[in-house]
């Protein structure tokens, strides 16, 4: 009997539940479910209309990256650069919009011929990645804190070492494209609810990678190369061009929260996108994603980031100190590492040896 009859015969709980990286999204949609009461209980106006705008806003863009480095970190890699093309995105688009600027750059563009400009330059550094860590073997820690480095300078440089002049009225329909445009509003007696664009964003880009990593074969090499990267290999799967792929996906996804960061302020900012490839991270590992490769699902990393959000907004909400509510967060990163390492390192070595032990035995 294979596996596919044997799954077949189980009851709808028991096949949700046979999913790979299943029973770790369970585990974290109870602990966010714990957090959102605790807070609704700390602050009235926790579970408000309004701060529930708020929160889901806040939480797109972090989705987004955790999306990006979801893909990476599948393939048994990881993207450190993913908030540095967040900055690249954010200063180049703002810089190629205004006019008059002291850039050479600065040509008052259009908006949208900006966006496919700064789209393809921020793509260009996905490629780098991929080519350096499949092609030339590089660690992906090492080369994708080089091209962190490359793609912060490159951010500096595309304005003169400043922050860029107001992108204008002219840059009004972009703005709301990526930010500040609703897509859905409710009034209730305790405020208005809203769904911004940005939160629309962020769920089709959502329903279009998962349906690529869950239903096609591009999704399905991803998965095998980071389970095992040599029978991967073996079995005929272009391991270079499957790790380019996920690659691209991630400054496709940190280029578009660039988008975001420019539209909301209305600015470039050199700065943009610092301590992203953190909450891309913890998006991804408290969701199930794991460092190791091979198992994740981006339903876990919706789930990693409404725990990152949740926490950061119920902790401001409770007038938590920010140093508080870094720590809060790292130690939720560590232990989920930590958790995802025991559970295919030690506790199925302990039971393997266990197994093996009672074998001799007899």
């Amino acid at each position: 009997m294979n596996a596919v009859t044997k799954r077949n015969k189980l009851g709808p709980i028991n096949r949700i539940l046979a999913i790979r990286g299943m029973p770790q999204v369970i585990t974290v949609t109870v602990g966010l479910i714990v957090l959102f009461v605790v807070f609704s209980m700390l602050s009235e106006h926790f579970a408000s209309p309004r701060n529930m705008s708020n929160l889901l806003r806040q939480m797109a863009p972090i989705l987004i990256v955790g999306i990006a480095q979801s893909y990476v970190l599948i393939t048994g890699n990881i993207d450190l650069s993913i908030g540095s093309v967040v900055g690249l995105s954010s200063m180049l688009s703002a810089t190629l919009m205004t006019s008059g600027g002291t850039s050479w750059l600065s040509m008052g563009l259009n908006p949208w011929l900006a966006v496919v400009i700064t789209l393809f330059c921020c793509l260009c550094i996905g490629f780098l990645n991929g080519q350096l860590v499949a092609r030339c073997g590089l660690p992906p820690f090492i080369a994708t804190l080089g091209t962190m480095t490359i793609a912060r300078g490159l951010a500096q440089i595309v304005n003169n070492n400043r922050n860029t002049d107001s992108i204008g009225e002219g840059a009004r329909l972009f703005r709301d494209f990526f930010y500040y445009g609703q897509i859905y509003r409710f009034e209730t007696a305790r405020g208005n609810f809203i769904i911004f664009s940005t939160v629309g964003i962020a769920i089709a880009l959502w329903l279009v990678f998962n349906f690529i990593l869950t239903r096609t074969k591009t999704g399905r090499h991803i998965y095998a190369v980071g389970s095992n990267v040599e029978a991967a290999r073996m079995s005929g799967i272009n391991v270079s061009s499957t790790v380019t792929k996920a690659y691209l996906v991630s400054s496709f996804c940190a280029c578009v929260v660039g988008f975001i960061i420019c539209a909301m302020g209305g600015v470039g900012t050199m700065d943009a996108g610092s301590m992203y490839e953190l909450y891309a991270v913890a998006a991804s590992v408290i969701g199930g994603v794991s460092t190791l490769g091979g198992q994740g699902l981006l339903l876990g990393t919706v789930i990693g980031a409404s725990i990152w959000s949740v926490l950061q907004n119920g902790l401001v909400l409770a007038n938590a100190p920010v140093a508080i509510r870094n720590i809060a967060v790292g130690i939720i990163v560590v232990i989920s590492v930590l958790l995802d390492i025991i559970v295919r390192n030690g506790k199925w070595k302990w039971k393997r040896i266990r197994k093996d032990e009672k074998a001799e035995a007899v």
